[in-house]
C-alpha cells in the first residue's frame, strides 16, 4: 500500500470526506449506514469529522483522496464504539485491518479497554475479520444487526502496527 497514510480527521476534509461517501457504492453505504446516503449532508459530514473528548476520526488517504474512514466514540456499553468504512475499489487489500489498528492504538493510548460495534448481520466479511481478531468476542443479534463487545488488547489488531507506523498523535 505504497503511497497511502493514515492519519487524523479534520474540518479540512469536508470537501474530500464527501467525494469519499458519494463515491461508495450503494451496497457499501448500506454496510456502514445501515441505509443508502445518495446525498451526503453537512451534518453527517461534520459528525465523521467531529473529534473532541468523546471522539476520534482518522482517514486513510491515498494520492489526495480519502480512501477510508474510521470513527470512535468513548461511551456505550463498551469503552469506545468505532465504525469503519472503506472505498469499493480498496476493499479486501488490509486498509480496514490498518484502520481499525490505528484507531484503537489511539483509544488505548486514551485508556479505553474494550470495543464495541454494531455490524450489519449481512455483513458477513466483517464479522469474519471480527472473529480472526477477537475469538473471543460477545455477540448478540439485535434487529438484523450483530452487536459486537470485545477486549481491544486480545485483538490480533496490533499485529499488524509495524505497517500504520507509530500511533497518530492529535
Amino acid at each position: 500500500m505504497i503511497g497511502t497514510q493514515i492519519r487524523p480527521a479534520g474540518p479540512y476534509d469536508e470537501e474530500r470526506i464527501r467525494r469519499f461517501l458519494a463515491g461508495l457504492s450503494l451496497h457499501t453505504q448500506t454496510l456502514r449506514f445501515f441505509s443508502g446516503i445518495p446525498s451526503p449532508k453537512a451534518g453527517l459530514i461534520r459528525t465523521l469529522l467531529a473529534v473532541d473528548g468523546r471522539r476520534d476520526a482518522i482517514v486513510a488517504e491515498h494520492e489526495g483522496e480519502i480512501i477510508g474512514h474510521a470513527m470512535s466514540y468513548r461511551g456505550g456499553v463498551a469503552d469506545v464504539e468505532i465504525a469503519i468504512v472503506v472505498t469499493d475499489a480498496w476493499q479486501g487489500r488490509g486498509l480496514g485491518r490498518r484502520l481499525i489498528g490505528a484507531l484503537l492504538a489511539r483509544a488505548l493510548s486514551r485508556g479505553a479497554t474494550t470495543v464495541g460495534m454494531d455490524v450489519l448481520g449481512d455483513n458477513r466479511r466483517v464479522l469474519r475479520i471480527i472473529r480472526r481478531m477477537w475469538p473471543d468476542a460477545t455477540m448478540k443479534v439485535s434487529s438484523g444487526s450483530v452487536e459486537v463487545t470485545a477486549m481491544i488488547q486480545s485483538a490480533g489488531v496490533f499485529a499488524e502496527q509495524g505497517s500504520v507506523g507509530p500511533p497518530l498523535t492529535s
